[in-house]
């Protein structure tokens, strides 16, 4: 990105910026409801300092007035409870209302966010913001690669970027990215006429959706295609380039691949996003898993295999709870403790995790080191196993996680499960060091999640994928999706699209 352009004549050399958003990833085939306690609200000196780029003294930070105003962040889960989502809608509406007017805006969201009763959430809360902004507030946002583009959200923003890496390495970058695009336009050339403002906008829908896990950026195809979006940026005429996954495990007609193109030479943009939406499209097929898949026999006999390199990772992607999923499916814990030599003592397991607050008491209550049965589970989400009952000793008790609150580990032989009092994603070793486990001298490691975070993929000697049930089951098609656009591949394999660019009129923004 660089520094900022120079503040040109005409342009805004302070401009006043808000900032507002709502932020979660939602399955809508995940029985979970995320309500208020699933959300951490920051707003004011807390919000602005959730973005390192806009500390004080920092180049953006001292380019604006930047005025904070409320934003909503959860953890992946179910679809959002209608109260909890209007609650904090009408907080951001009154808070515009309130503090502005606004010469710009950012809008920081996820794009995957499904509500209760709603097709397209973020595209009703980017009307309403756009409707108590008015129409000449230039609003940048910015969105996970895993996020939905529909025409409404496209329509009501200026501009909008996504994440270019999967995992989310850049996800801090791509944030930055849309307030510098932002500041740009504020003090560019086109800074004295607020429609002017806004860059031209050229968009290709894709039909294509494909789990997150099969569109890596580590890996080809996904790799190639991304890597075309700097060289596109970097053109004279350009703003920015992304391309959208989409969310595969929502059930909407705006889950689907997604091209835009964003500056102010119509021709120009139009032929690169028909150019990187017909890349993609001609990839569709290539897409693979990314790692070595197996359903869950399958995993454990290459983990239990002579010779099988140490330690060996198994993840367990149907109850993903960062990608949806509820994180209190039990199937796969079942199965493993069914399973004689990983419970034998004969080597060492690691299981994260289930949540289960009143299991998590029988463990307090029972003391380390003592022998406890407890059933534990399976009370959100008991499609693919009801609870599971555990026998074993009381390994350890971690009090104080942010996100897990306390933590019960119970061995089982050389198995050691991971009950969490609330919903906890493992990613970092440090994760597991806490709770008196370590995870580089076991054996195996079973963790929901998809693809492995990076050091969760560092620890790996070797890895499966594990092809297990759940809320966000890569099996697709056995999901039971209806509500799509006609034409997505591979629940529609017939028939080509034109994949045709269309360009925004710079007025076509909702007054």
């Amino acid at each position: 990105m660089g520094a900022l352009p120079p503040v040109a004549e005409g342009g805004l050399s302070r401009p006043r910026i808000g900032i507002a958003g709502i932020s979660i990833e939602s399955s809508t085939f995940s029985p979970h409801v995320s309500g208020d306690e699933a959300f951490t609200i920051r707003t004011g000196a807390d919000l602005i300092g959730y973005y390192p780029f806009l500390d004080a003294g920092r180049e953006l930070r001292e380019a604006a007035e930047w005025v904070p105003l409320y934003h909503g962040r959860s953890l992946p889960g179910g679809a959002v409870a209608p109260e909890t989502y209007d609650r904090m809608k009408r907080a951001i509406l009154e808070s515009i209302r309130e503090q502005g007017p606004f010469d710009g805006f950012f809008f920081d969201i996820h794009g995957a966010m499904s509500v209760i009763g709603m097709q397209d959430a973020e595209g009703d809360l980017a009307s309403a913001v756009r409707a108590a902004l008015g129409p000449d507030t230039l609003v940048s946002t910015s969105m996970d690669l895993h996020g939905n583009v529909s025409e409404v959200l496209r329509d009501e923003v200026d501009l909008l970027t996504c994440y270019r890496m999967a995992p989310h390495e850049d996800w801090l970058n791509t944030k930055e990215r849309a307030v510098w695009n932002l500041l740009a336009r504020l003090r560019g050339e086109h800074g004295a006429d607020p429609l002017r403002r806004r860059p031209l906008k050229a968009w290709v829908p894709v039909p294509v959706l494909l789990p997150g896990e099969k569109t890596s950026t580590r890996l080809e195809p996904a790799q190639g295609i991304y890597a075309e979006l700097p060289g596109i940026e970097a053109m004279h005429g350009v703003v920015d380039a992304s391309v959208w996954i989409g969310y595969a495990w929502a059930d909407e007609p705006r889950c689907q691949a997604y091209v835009v193109v964003m500056g102010d030479d119509e021709e120009l943009i139009a032929r690169e996003a028909e150019r990187v939406a017909r890349m993609f499209w001609a990839a569709r097929e290539d897409f693979a898993f990314v790692a070595p898949t197996a359903d869950l026999d399958g995993a454990l006999q290459n983990a239990m295999a002579p010779g099988a390199a140490r330690p060996y990772m198994i993840s367990d992607s149907g109850d993903n709870p960062t990608a949806g999923g509820a994180g209190d499916v039990t199937w796969t814990l079942a199965q493993l403790l069914a399973t004689p030599e990983l419970v034998d003592g004969s080597r060492t397991t690691i299981v994260a995790s289930i949540f289960d607050a009143s299991a998590v008491a029988t463990a307090r209550t029972a003391g380390v080191g003592t022998r406890v049965t407890l059933t534990a589970g399976a009370r959100v989400d008991d499609g693919p196993h009801g609870p599971v009952e555990i026998t074993g000793e009381v390994f350890s008790i971690t009090d104080g996680d942010p996100d897990a609150g306390t933590q019960a580990v119970i061995a089982v032989g050389g198995l050691h499960a991971i009950i969490t009092e609330r919903r906890k994603p493992f990613h970092h070793l440090d994760d597991f060091r806490m709770l008196g486990l370590d995870p580089e001298a076991a054996d195996i490691v079973v963790v929901k999640i998809g693809y492995l975070e990076p050091e969760l993929y560092e620890l790996a000697a070797d890895w499966t994928l594990a092809l297990t049930p759940g809320g966000v089951d890569q099996d697709l098609l056995r999901l039971g999706h209806h509500r799509l656009a006609p034409g997505v591949f591979p629940f529609d394999t017939g028939g080509t699209p034109a994949l045709t660019a269309h360009v925004s009129r710079r007025e076509e923004v909702s007054a």
